[in-house]
């Protein structure tokens, strides 16, 4: 099946899907960031992750929801992300991309990319 621009994901979006998943019910804007960071080495701007958050929720890839008030936070909730099932279908499809990318190119490439 073709993938069509809506369903490609950049690199980042990849990214803070696969945190947002692993994260499961914990996963808040500063959680997604650090399971980045603590992944991948690589550093990322909390608002680089808020602007991809909504870019995703545009595409209805991802949905959030607020918690409830905690008073470490002054009595403010955290809002809480999910994939939807588009997203998944989106990460399956850029996932599945990349391998088709790679098909043939075994020798040309590092060993375990």
């Amino acid at each position: 099946m073709p993938i069509t621009k809506q369903d490609s994901l950049g690199e980042f979006e990849q990214l803070v899907l696969l945190a947002v998943l692993r994260l499961g019910e914990d996963a808040y804007g500063m959680r997604i960031r650090e399971e980045i960071e603590n992944r991948t080495g690589r550093s990322a701007a909390i608002g680089a992750v808020y602007i991809t958050l909504d870019r995703l929720i545009a595409k209805k890839y991802v949905s959030s929801f607020l918690g409830e008030a905690t008073p470490e936070r002054g009595g403010r909730a955290k809002r809480f992300y999910q994939v939807e099932g588009a997203g998944m279908r989106a990460l399956q499809n850029s996932q599945l991309a990349l391998t088709r990318m790679k098909e043939g190119l075994q020798h040309l490439l590092p060993e375990g990319i």
